[in-house]
């Protein structure tokens, strides 16, 4: 296999990788490449990629165009939310721009209401999610999956055959085993790498277009680490730490930084940039392929959920799996559902797990970092 460059300079690639893709999504759409922007993990992908669409995140994670959201928006809504409609009101976010339809889902209350005034200009496809995890709630799910595959057919005039769909399945179902593989490294004691640069892989990724391409080079960084973690390089060994609760990304990245600056290392991620997006895969021997699509997406554990096993049962097995000294859980200032479910993730984590927990709550203003050092350093020094 081609040796690839120093680590620092392949995370360094990862972590500019969204905004390196502002000319490419602009190149697809020259080429005639429809494309598909979503908000969320629950999103069905396979099924725009069965289409040759590209697909892309659109959460925007900067508190950059919030005041032009709010004067639309509540002051006291989640910064997600109202970062996401601010970028999207003043075509600032170039993925957005040339998304030719937004796929939103019924998760939360705020979001929901978001896309009711995002559609006033843009075509906005929702999909209604249902908030349990149950025999009846999957049979809704299934039919919303189809129903997406039939407005996307309708919408571009295309075919979207089974076959298309299981190749999509394959392909992605490739690219979580590697990104899996890249995050089961932090397993060793002392981690390989900081946490930071495994969070610049995982979320980088996401915005590469040629999902194809992700395994390989994914693969080849793996490898690149392991083989260096052989030959003794790794961190000194220092507290390990779990984060959860809401997505990471841009602004909150601050809370991995004031784990890692203050002597912890973050060793795996439960929230949506992390483990949640990728530890479950399509059954592609199922013969009903949107029951499989449906079953997979269904089954993440988020706090819109009610009840949420699956977030304790992952929860539970990245402690164990990555012998975790702490949980921080960073939540979003107006949140409710991360927010309320903290209790059941603290009770979890002291009583069954028996490790220290703490709740960050937080927003995209840069004006609590001095806070979330003393909190997060006091934290790690317990440990």
């Amino acid at each position: 296999m081609e040796i690839i460059k120093d680590l620092p300079e392949v995370f360094e690639e990862f972590a500019e990788q969204r905004k390196n893709s502002f000319l490419a999504v602009k190149q697809l759409k020259d080429k005639g490449v429809p494309v598909v922007g979503a908000y969320c993990t629950y999103f069905p992908q396979e099924i725009a990629m069965a289409m040759g669409a590209a697909t892309v995140g659109l959460c925007s994670t900067s508190d950059e165009t919030i005041a032009e959201a709010e004067k639309e928006l509540p002051k006291n809504l989640c910064p997600l939310i109202k970062s996401s409609y601010g970028f999207a009101k003043t075509d600032k976010c170039p993925f957005f721009y040339f998304s030719d339809v937004v796929v939103g889902e019924t998760t939360c209350d705020g979001k929901k209401k978001m896309y009711e005034y995002m559609a006033e200009f843009k075509d906005v496809f929702l999909m209604e999610l249902p908030n349990t995890q149950s025999e009846e709630a999957l049979k809704l799910w299934k039919s919303e999956v189809i129903r997406f595959k039939e407005y996307l057919e309708k919408k571009f005039d295309v075919t979207i055959t089974e076959e298309d769909i299981r190749g999509a399945v394959k392909t992605n179902n490739e690219v979580r085993n590697s990104l899996k593989r890249l995050y089961e490294v932090m397993k060793h004691d002392p981690a390989p790498i900081q946490g930071q640069d495994l969070f610049k892989v995982l979320y980088g990724s996401t915005f590469k277009f040629d999902r194809k391409a992700i395994p390989a080079e994914v693969t080849a960084l793996v490898e690149k680490i392991e083989k260096e973690y052989a030959e003794g390089k790794m961190l000194e060994k220092k507290p390990r730490i779990l984060v959860s609760g809401c997505p990471i990304g841009g602004a909150t990245e601050k809370v991995v930084r004031a784990i890692e600056d203050n002597g912890g290392v973050v060793v795996t991620y439960e929230n949506c940039n992390g483990a949640k997006s990728i530890d479950k895969l399509v059954d592609e021997e199922n013969p009903d392929i949107y029951d499989a699509l449906a079953r997979r997406y269904l089954n993440i554990g988020c706090s819109v959920m009610t009840p949420n096993p699956n977030r304790l049962e992952l929860l539970g097995r990245l402690i164990d799996e990555y012998q975790v000294d702490g949980v921080v859980e960073m939540t979003l200032q107006a949140c409710h559902t991360y927010n309320v479910e903290s209790l059941s993730i603290r009770r979890f984590v002291n009583e069954k797990k028996g490790i220290p927990y703490i709740n960050v709550e937080t927003d995209y203003s840069q004006a609590d970092i001095g806070q979330l050092n003393t909190r997060i350093a006091a934290f790690i020094e317990m440990l």
